[in-house]
Order: C-alpha cells, then sequence, then structure tokens
C-alpha cells in the first residue's frame, strides 16, 4: 500500500544516508521510513543481511522514492571507503548523513570490564560517525546536516554500561565540535539523546537484567516505564520524527544541540 508522501524539499530531490537501518523493528529504520515519507531518496547501511534488502525494498515500495542498501561495518576504513563509492554513483550529494549504528554490550562495572569489549565500543560508537562525517563531507553542501544519534547515557551515567555512556558522551561533544567548525559553510550538526526506545537492542538488555533480577521480560519492562513520566516507552518513530525535522529547513537555525527524546525520562540540557 503506498503512503502519502510529504515533500519538504521541492526543488531539488534530496539523498539522506542512515547508519543502522536494517532492522524493521529498530530506530535507524524508523528514521530512514520518516525521511522517506518526506519525499527523500535513502541510503541504508547495515551489517550483510537479507533485512537490509528486505527493508530497502519496503521503502520503495511504501514510498516511491529511490532507496539504495549499502552493507558495512563502519568500523572498516575499507568498507566505508566502498560505501562512499556506491553512493557516489547513486547521488552527487548528500543531504543528510544520520549516524544510529551502534552497539550496547552486557553490562559490566568500569573494574570489570575487558579492554577489548571498552575499545569495541568506542570504535563503533564514535569511531564509526567520525568516519562516516570524514568520507561523506565532501558530498554535503550548504544546507546539508548530520544527525548523530547518541543517548540519554551521553548525558547521565548509566550504571554497568560506562563504554557505552562514555561513547554517547563523547559522540555529543563530537557533534558540538562540528557544528561550530562547520557553520559558516552552512552544513549543520545536531545529536539526538533517546531515552527507552523500545527496539531489539533495548529488549535484548531488557532481557538480561530480567534474568539477573529474576524477574519476567514484562515485569522489567512495566518497572521501566514506571519511570518515564509521560507513562509509556519511546517508539523508533518517535525519533524519525525529530529527525525529519532536524534536516529540514524549518530547522535552518539550529545546530549544535542535544535534544533529549525521552517522554520526560530526563529534563536537563
Amino acid at each position: 500500500m503506498e503512503v502519502a508522501v510529504q515533500t519538504y524539499w521541492e526543488s531539488t530531490q534530496q539523498t539522506a544516508v542512515v547508519t543502522g537501518a536494517a532492522h524493521p523493528a529498530g530506530i535507524g529504520f524508523g528514521i530512514a521510513e520518516a525521511l522517506a515519507s518526506c519525499g527523500m531518496d535513502v541510503v541504508i547501511m547495515d551489517l550483510p543481511s537479507t533485512l537490509l534488502g528486505e527493508s530497502s525494498a519496503k521503502l520503495q515500495e511504501n514510498y516511491g522514492v529511490r532507496v539504495l542498501p549499502v552493507p558495512i561495518d563502519i568500523t572498516s576504513d575499507l568498507d566505508v571507503e566502498k560505501a562512499v563509492e556506491q553512493i557516489r554513483r547513486f547521488t552527487p550529494t548528500v543531504h543528510a548523513l544520520v549516524n544510529n549504528a551502534g552497539i550496547m554490550p552486557a553490562g559490566a562495572r568500569l573494574g570489570e570490564m575487558d579492554e577489548g569489549t571498552w575499545s569495541k565500543v568506542l570504535d563503533i560508537n564514535l569511531g564509526g560517525p567520525f568516519k562516516m562525517i570524514r568520507k561523506l563531507l565532501p558530498m554535503m553542501q550548504r544546507g546539508s546536516s548530520i544527525v548523530n544519534i547518541a543517548s540519554r547515557a551521553g548525558k547521565r551515567p548509566s550504571p554497568g554500561y560506562s563504554a557505552y555512556s562514555v561513547s554517547k558522551a563523547a559522540l555529543i561533544m563530537l557533534t558540538k565540535c562540528f557544528a561550530v567548525e562547520y557553520a559558516a559553510e552552512g552544513i549543520r550538526a545536531n545529536a539526538i539523546c533517546p531515552g527507552q526506545i523500545y527496539t531489539e537492542l533495548n529488549k535484548a538488555r531488557f532481557e538480561r537484567e530480567a534474568a539477573e533480577q529474576g524477574i519476567s521480560l514484562e515485569a522489567r519492562v512495566a518497572r521501566m516505564v514506571e519511570t518515564i513520566p509521560y507513562g509509556r516507552m519511546g517508539a523508533p518513530e518517535d525519533v524519525g520524527h525529530l529527525v525529519a525535522f532536524l534536516v529540514s529547513p524549518e530547522s535552518e537555525y539550529i545546530t549544535g544541540q542535544a535534544f533529549n527524546i525521552c517522554g520526560g525520562q530526563l529534563t536537563e540540557l
């Protein structure tokens, strides 16, 4: 079934690149879907899997935009180089880069965490966005935007998930550094800090915590919802709608910000 498309960009066709976008229940796909619904062509990137092609076909069918699926390991310089070559053949310019791909491994206190896990989390959650920004920047023009998907944990430590919290705090600062360095060139950067968004990644976390606490998954989720003033878990489309605004002309004067999207769970800046 074809869905009505709202086009923000009337003059030229725009293209967005979204990493970590293959899973249909994930934040990345929710973002890609929101941008496609605005009439943007979309490059969806993720680790190689059948989901990549399936999600690409779904976006094309539902929104009538061009979609390019690109398998990639964002920590690999070679993969990133190959991906950029594919993107160049697909489009001459990139209007929006959304760095969403990330990992949140099983919890461990700092003194109990092995260095390999620490390095892997930083490499994916911070190094990956840096590589993508550096390589795609030559394809971006005045009016282009970068949106980095950080986390509530980047502003308030999440006990037992220190590597994740540190990586997301660093990603927020990377966003701010880029924003001030490239504002004069008309290229903006903002971060989004989701709270509890119900995705496969968060479900896996809740399953681990439920097992540790000796309760059911449903009970663990219910306890989390009790901490959210708005009274529900977030959904991928909640993040997608904010991304669509941040890459549109309506947000032209906004750069260097880190927006909480957490149902009131976090209210400080």
